[in-house]
C-alpha cells in the first residue's frame, strides 16, 4: 500500500514567484488540492521543523464528497529557499487518525526568468481505505499542479 508520483512542469513564472505560490499560505490555499476543492484552513511556517496544515474540503461540483474535509498535516523537513522543499504530507481523519504517511520534495530550478518545477511525492497506506486514497493521488496532485499553472499565469 504504496505510491511514488513525480509530476515535472515549467511555469513561465520566476522562481521566486513559484516559490511564494508554495509558502504563502493565501496562495497556496489558492491551488492546493483538486479541482472542486477549497482550502478554508491552510497555514504553512516554511521552516525546518515548521509545521504544514491544510483541511480541504469539498465543493458541490464533486457529487457525492460535497461537503467531505480531508485534513493533511506535516513538518517541513528541508527548506533552501528559493530552491528546495521537502516536507512530511500526512492525510488525517478528522479524529487525528494518520491515514496515509506522505512526504513531498520540491525542486525549482531556475530556467532563465521560467521555473522548471520537479515534485516527488510518496504516500504509504495506514488504514484499510488506504488503496481508494492512493489511486486518486496521482490525479489529485496533477490537478493542483495544474491550478498552480493557472494562478502563476494571472
Amino acid at each position: 500500500m504504496e505510491k511514488e508520483i513525480t509530476i515535472t512542469r515549467l511555469f513561465d513564472a520566476s522562481r521566486e514567484r513559484v516559490w511564494k505560490a508554495w509558502t504563502d499560505p493565501e496562495r497556496l490555499s489558492q491551488w492546493w488540492g483538486p479541482r472542486g476543492v477549497t482550502n478554508p484552513v491552510c497555514e504553512v511556517d516554511p521552516r525546518v521543523g515548521g509545521a504544514v496544515h491544510i483541511v480541504m474540503l469539498a465543493g458541490k461540483e464533486l457529487g457525492a464528497l460535497a461537503g467531505q474535509r480531508w485534513p493533511m498535516q506535516g513538518t517541513f523537513l528541508e527548506v533552501v529557499e528559493p530552491e528546495r522543499l521537502d516536507f512530511e504530507n500526512n492525510a488525517v481523519a478528522e479524529d487525528g487518525t494518520v491515514m496515509l504517511e506522505g512526504e513531498t520534495t520540491v525542486v525549482l530550478e531556475d530556467m532563465g526568468g521560467k521555473t522548471r518545477l520537479t515534485l516527488t511525492t510518496r504516500a504509504k497506506g495506514m488504514v484499510p481505505q488506504a488503496p481508494q486514497m492512493l489511486e486518486g493521488m496521482e490525479a489529485g496532485w496533477t490537478q493542483s499542479i495544474d491550478k498552480l499553472g493557472e494562478l502563476l499565469a494571472h
